[in-house]
This record gives C-alpha cells, sequence and structure tokens, in this order.
C-alpha cells in the first residue's frame, strides 16, 4: 500500500468556523457601486461604507447573558450592516469572512411590504 492510498483526501475536507462568546460570522455581501440613481460610487473614497453581509454563525453569547434573559439579536442567515472597520477579516477554504462581535453590527435588514409592514 503507498502512502498516498492511506492519506485522507485534503480537498474532501471543509471547514467550518466556529464562534466563541458574542462573535458572529458574517459573509461579505459584494457592494454595487452603482446606486439606484445612476450615482456611480468611486473606489478609494476617505470613508469607508457600510458594508452588507449574511450572518453564517452566531456564538452563544457571554455567560452573563442567561443570567439577565439576554440573547444573542442576530441568528444564521440574518441580512446584516456592519461598518468597514468591525472585526477582523479571516480565510477559511479559500472564502474570506468577517468575524466580529455582535456590538459592531449595526442592525438588521428586513424586508418591508409597501405597506410599511415587517416582513421578516
Amino acid at each position: 500500500m503507498s502512502t498516498r492510498q492511506r492519506r485522507p483526501e485534503i480537498e474532501a475536507v471543509r471547514h467550518q468556523l466556529r464562534p466563541l462568546f458574542d462573535q458572529v460570522v458574517i459573509k461579505e455581501l459584494d457592494q454595487d457601486r452603482v446606486r439606484r440613481s445612476g450615482l456611480v460610487v468611486p473606489p478609494g473614497t476617505q470613508e469607508t461604507p457600510p458594508q452588507q453581509g449574511i450572518v453564517l454563525a452566531v456564538g452563544p453569547g457571554l455567560d452573563w447573558w442567561s443570567q439577565a434573559g439576554v440573547e444573542m439579536p442576530v441568528e444564521p442567515g440574518d441580512h446584516v450592516v456592519f461598518p468597514g472597520s468591525a472585526g477582523v477579516w479571516v480565510e477559511v477554504d479559500e472564502e474570506r469572512l468577517l468575524v466580529c462581535r455582535v456590538g459592531e453590527i449595526l442592525g438588521v435588514l428586513e424586508s418591508v411590504d409597501p405597506s410599511g409592514q415587517s416582513r421578516d
């Protein structure tokens, strides 16, 4: 039996980043540089605009949260907005992910119907 046959196939292994404490893992959505008005936002502006992403995983929260009745305000699948300076960018399986504290998230984007009622 050759050495090559004994090794597990590396290509078949995928990794999932599990956040700890009050950390959140977010996959960034590509920002469109063309606004609805037709205005093109140039790259390299002084202030980094807020970014948008999808929450992939959330940590369990801090230990004192359960005693105070506090829960994580986001869950996997939420569409969130965060500042460009939030957290730390990491690469997992060639995918760029943001790991930040839940307090750094600016808000959750929710669908709203024309009458103003939230769908989420």
